[in-house]
């Protein structure tokens, strides 16, 4: 490969350190020479320097030199990795969840507890079930769009191909998409409507990464959230994130005082409220995507509640239909 190339990171690819990015993007490239490539500064994100562990963000752009590869970087054959076997009642469950489809997406209601890619000991994920949507073996494997938690319930987009992937991606790099959440969080947030304008920032820790909130070397972060009823102890919102940080909605609910119902990793104890009963699991669903559909118009997809928050919905006595409609929120 010869010549300079500016890529641009696209949703599927944020919060990724920078060398797997590479490892993804360059299979042939050897880690040694990448990390010459960046001691040299001959690899630069958003024109700066960067490291292998550097964090990449949607929209960012890696200036990636010329990559003619020579003899040492070619690296030895190696052994194709067996593909996961993904059982046929997981491929039912998973077109059972289809919300829409057509010629260039597919929406579905990602059930919470499937994570989205796989990792570290990690083999069922939806990412290794693509195949099973193909309509004929000819047509190209359906592409992640973007991401949710793996304990995040509700509408997760994919491209039916490489064109509709672009699409796609530039609509959400354009912030012309709008996504809205609901969450159940312990307590009632005071204002009961607002912006939560709060920086965020990775930090280790016993329970893994984490984001939390800080002014000196945060990424910029905005949430808009609403209370739309209440029962005591419990508060459902809606949340739209006009930001796209890793856990940004779970960290702002932390922020707001009210941590997400069933998020220990984030809210402690406090996200498990004594006296109610309803399923220890993080009450966060993703209820509605609404974006500009690649062959034209706009296109609004709703995700009916998991099974955990619906029965949460019922014992606290809310109505679905008390949600504001889209063309009524700010």
């Amino acid at each position: 490969m010869s010549g300079v190339q500016n890529i641009a990171v696209g949703p599927d690819e944020a919060d990724q350190r920078l060398d797997r990015w590479f490892r993804r993007r360059f299979p042939d490239l050897s880690h040694g020479r990448l990390e010459k490539l960046l001691r040299t500064g001959q690899v630069r994100v958003d024109g700066g320097r960067a490291k292998a562990n550097t964090r990449l963000c949607t929209g960012q752009t890696v200036r990636v030199p010329p990559l003619d590869p020579v003899a040492s970087d070619r690296p030895a054959p190696a052994r194709p990795k067996p593909a996961l076997r993904v059982s046929d009642s997981a491929l039912k469950d998973l077109r059972a969840a289809i919300l829409h489809q057509d010629d260039w997406l597919i929406a579905i209601n990602k059930p919470a507890g499937l994570a989205t890619q796989g990792g570290t000991g990690l083999t069922h994920h939806l990412d290794a079930m693509l195949d099973g949507l193909k309509r004929h073996p000819g047509e190209e494997r359906p592409r992640l769009v973007h991401r949710l938690d793996k304990d995040t319930s509700g509408v997760l987009l994919l491209a039916r191909s490489a064109a509709a992937a672009r699409a796609l991606t530039q609509a959400f790099r354009d912030r012309a998409t709008r996504k809205v959440y609901w969450a159940l969080v312990a307590g009632v947030p005071k204002p009961r409507a607002g912006t939560i304008r709060a920086a965020l920032a990775k930090e280790g820790g016993a329970k893994g990464e984490r984001m939390v909130w800080t002014e000196d070397d945060g990424k910029p972060a905005v949430t808009d959230y609403q209370v739309v009823d209440d029962a005591g102890p419990v508060s459902w919102l809606w949340m739209e994130p006009r930001t796209g940080r890793t856990h940004q909605l779970r960290a702002h609910a932390v922020v707001l005082g009210t941590p997400i119902l069933g998020d220990g990793k984030y809210g402690g104890q406090g996200a498990f409220v004594g006296g109610i009963e309803v399923a220890r699991r993080m009450h966060l669903h993703a209820r509605l995507l609404a974006l500009p559909h690649p062959a034209g118009g706009r296109l609004v997809i709703e995700a009916p509640l998991p099974p955990h928050m619906a029965e949460a919905f019922r014992s606290f006595g809310f109505q679905a239909n008390d949600a504001p409609a889209l063309e009524e929120l700010p």
